[in-house]
């Protein structure tokens, strides 16, 4: 089986020694995004609302320079520092994926990387 990074500058880059994206297997197995924005390398300030907002733009990022889509996406895992804002979180990603359901796990934790409230991984269909 051979495997291929995907990047893009409309993503942040990765801030360890990991890729954004790797393709293998008609699949494409997307790293944990959190709110950055990929222009200043910042992380949002404002709601949790619109932190979900630029991790979803991010993934959407990575997924369009892999040749694919938000409607491909089969599996999504959400990190929450808080399981007080799942309901926000849910109604933008609702938006997001549209009538696209994917299979997800949402789970709180302790911290994440750059103080997000906020991180979600993916796997998509690559085509």
């Amino acid at each position: 089986m051979s495997a291929r990074t995907v990047s893009t500058d409309n993503a942040p880059r990765a801030i360890g020694p990991y890729s954004q994206g790797t393709a293998a297997a008609g699949f494409l197995f997307l790293s944990g995004q959190v709110a950055l924005d990929p222009k200043t390398g910042a992380l949002v300030q404002g709601t949790i609302r619109e932190e979900v907002a630029r991790v979803l733009e991010n993934l959407r990022a990575v997924l369009e320079a892999a040749g694919t889509g938000l409607d491909r996406v089969v599996r999504t895992t959400v990190y929450l520092t808080s399981l007080k804002e799942f309901e926000a979180m849910n109604e933008v990603y609702a938006r997001y994926f549209g009538e696209n359901r994917p299979a997800r796990s949402t789970v709180q934790v302790a911290a994440l990387p750059k103080g997000a409230r906020v991180e979600i991984d993916a796997i998509a269909i690559l085509g």
